[in-house]
């Protein structure tokens, strides 16, 4: 269970790290954490506590806006999670910000949902 939790973090981290690359409105700083690779760990801690705890309870209560849209709604809910993390990771004095909602978290959330997807499939090969 530790072991998956960490494979987990390490995913969510280069998912994280690859959108930041990509979209010039998410952006990783060295602040207080000491450099970039740290705050992309913590960052990616804090993402995986945000999608384990709170993206549940948002995707019950979005439910019928997931079915009308037969599902590209998940796509808002999971830009609300690392729109979530950007405003916790501020909280947690944590260099790692986001922009403007709908151009940078949706389209973050995209890259971040596709390369967890495709480095979760290679995890379990």
């Amino acid at each position: 269970m530790l072991i998956n939790f960490a494979l987990q973090t390490v995913i969510n981290a280069v998912a994280l790290w690859i959108a930041a690359w990509a979209i010039p409105g998410i952006t990783f700083g060295e602040g207080r954490t000491g450099n970039i690779f740290w705050t992309v760990v913590l960052v990616a801690l804090v993402f995986g506590v945000v999608n384990a705890l709170i993206r549940p309870v948002a995707k019950l209560l979005s439910m019928p806006f997931i079915i009308l849209t037969l599902g590209l709604f998940v796509f808002i809910v999971n830009a609300l999670m690392l729109e979530l993390t950007s405003w916790l990771a501020g909280k947690l004095n944590l260099a790692f910000h986001i922009d403007h909602f709908f151009w940078d978290a949706v389209f973050g959330a995209l890259i971040v949902t596709f390369v967890s997807m495709i480095l979760s499939f290679i995890k379990t090969d």
